[in-house]
């Protein structure tokens, strides 16, 4: 049985980790190399790094800090943010990240989905999609949650993954920040319509929300932010009360 994944996710924003509710409201987290260091020895199974204001005059900024994230952990890692083409992946993988995470650029440019897994592999390509439900349609945001467009989530999930991408992190806008839980309706019907592996995100409260998303929601991994950033839930404890649950998940005994 594979085992689902627990991935702290760190937002940064001018070199800082932040973390806000429904997208906005930003409060600093922390240093991002501290915080990545921490979560590799509470055994986290993989980190995200999302540039959340990346242009392209902060590339170079980004870079050399995913240089000295990577050289601080021992675990996979996946950088995502102003991504728009092979040079700026290139870039990053020869940085220290393992994964790249694309998400407005895929929906401009979707065939650039094609052209990274055709490059690096599919299991390097992640496509995070961030929707909001409206009126029971679930729509794909851009732009940090800020432009919103005409695509249905699970018809771009399923172009996403017949073009190549390894693995799906979708957030939900609406449970984003508000530790009410994961949207484990629409997650279930995601894995119901595709075969890669999805990434859940935005909600997570307590160690109970991340039971119901591996067993209601079928995610095979769940990312949160403020809970482990803010000393909320222990990643050891955490993963103990999913093995009680028959929920597998890696535990090394030290």
């Amino acid at each position: 049985m594979l085992t689902k994944r627990i991935i702290p996710c760190l937002d940064i924003k001018d070199g800082r980790t932040v973390k806000g509710v429904n997208f906005v409201d930003l409060r600093d987290a922390g240093d991002p190399v501290e915080l990545a260091t921490q979560y590799a020895l509470e055994q986290a199974d993989e980190l995200v790094f999302l540039d959340i204001s990346a242009t392209e005059q902060k590339r170079k900024t980004l870079a050399d800090l995913v240089l000295r994230v990577a050289a601080a952990i021992d675990i996979p890692f996946t950088v995502g943010g102003g991504i728009s083409s092979i040079a700026d992946v290139e870039v990053l993988l020869k940085n220290g990240a393992d994964k790249v995470s694309i998400n407005s650029a895929a929906v401009k440019n979707p065939d650039l989905i094609n052209e990274l897994a055709l490059q690096f592999g599919s299991q390097c390509v992640v496509v995070a999609i961030d929707a909001k439900q409206i009126e029971n349609q679930w729509k794909v945001h851009l732009v940090g949650g800020k432009v919103p467009t005409e695509l249905d989530l699970f018809e771009w999930a399923k172009e996403v993954e017949s073009r190549g991408a390894g693995e799906i992190l979708f957030t939900s806008m609406n449970h984003d920040g508000t530790k009410q839980g994961f949207a484990n309706h629409a997650l279930a019907q995601l894995s119901e319509t595709i075969n890669i592996p999805i990434i859940a995100s935005g909600g997570a409260g307590n160690v109970s929300h991340f039971i119901d998303t591996f067993k209601e929601g079928k995610a095979d991994a769940a990312l949160a932010a403020s809970v482990f950033h803010f000393g909320e839930i222990s990643i050891p404890e955490l993963k103990n009360e999913l093995k009680q649950q028959q929920i597998a998940v890696r535990i090394e005994t030290l």
